[in-house]
């Protein structure tokens, strides 16, 4: 038999989802050097590099397991500046999410 204290916590079981989403990351270039940039979803940081392309864009896979919510995700140049980073085709490839607004995105409880 659970004891009560046992059968609280799985009253608050916290369930986390896994989503797949693209992205794509477009970079206008100041300068010769290649400029490279960070993804955060919130504060957390997911992914770094340098972008050696011109005139091309990125698409960046993010996989992201965390609870239902909603979440920021940012693009920000790394010092020192030497592109603009941009991101579009925000995407929705695997799991229960939606894009509420550029950059905003919902993660659903699936059950």
């Amino acid at each position: 038999m659970d004891s009560p204290a046992r059968s609280s916590h799985a009253k608050y079981k916290v369930t986390t989802q896994f989503v797949k989403v693209l992205l794509d990351i477009h970079c206008k270039r100041k300068g010769e050097q290649s400029p490279a940039y960070r993804v955060f979803v919130n504060d957390e940081l997911f992914s770094e590099r340098t972008f050696i392309w011109r005139d091309q864009y990125l698409t960046e896979m993010l996989q992201i397991s965390a609870e239902p919510g909603v979440y920021q995700v940012r693009v920000e140049a790394v010092q020192p500046l030497r592109g603009k980073f941009r991101i579009h085709n925000y995407q929705i490839e695997h799991g229960s999410a939606q894009w509420i607004s550029d950059g905003i995105l919902e993660i659903k409880n699936e059950s």
